[in-house]
């Protein structure tokens, strides 16, 4: 039996996104979208509600697409504030509008969001050693400073607690515990 983070629980949905996706470094910018997109629909919410919801979440948002995203006019926020398979939040879809010009503003700027991210970890995942998982912090220094510069950059739900959630979902830090088989392998 593989020993795994204690967060992971007994649901295969949950089970399969640790043991597949959780950690492993992002180096596409459609996928750091849909990450920012989904970590700030969380904000008050368990994360399995919103990997549940994530195939909805992808439909309903163009697969995350920024372009079109950043398009969307009040028809289609009623639209999709009437869609029972997302959060329906008004904040929250308005945030995700006003973040995918933000992302787009920042792809113009260094290229790519891949580029501009990375650089808050110089380049390459932090490897932290937690023992269990009430030790990993919730939030860091490192993600009060992305959270800042994201937020003076026009994005919207993204404080030093969704950032570094973010932060542990895409790879930019490793906080699967030591004792973890995917501790070694992202």
């Amino acid at each position: 039996m593989k020993t795994r983070c204690s967060w992971a629980g007994p649901d295969p949905l949950y089970l399969d996104y640790h043991d597949t996706e959780w950690g492993v470094p992002v180096h596409n910018d459609r996928q750091w979208f849909e990450f920012l997109i989904l970590e700030g629909a969380q904000a008050g919410l368990s994360w399995l509600t919103i990997l549940r919801k994530r195939p909805n979440y992808r439909k309903a948002f163009d697969n995350f697409n920024p372009h079109k995203i950043a398009a969307y006019d009040t028809a289609k926020i009623k639209a999709l504030l009437s869609d029972e398979g997302i959060i329906r939040n008004k904040l929250k879809i308005e945030a995700a509008i006003q973040n995918a010009s933000s992302f787009l503003a920042i792809q113009q700027e260094f290229g790519g969001f891949d580029q501009y991210i990375w650089q808050f970890v110089g380049g390459s995942t932090l490897k932290n050693s937690w023992k269990s998982v009430p030790e990993i912090p919730a939030a860091t220094r490192l993600s009060a400073g992305m959270s800042a510069d994201l937020k003076k950059r026009g994005f919207k739900f993204v404080g030093p607690t969704i950032c570094y959630a973010f932060m542990q979902a895409t790879g930019l830090v490793n906080d699967h515990i030591v004792g973890c088989f995917r501790y070694g392998e992202v």
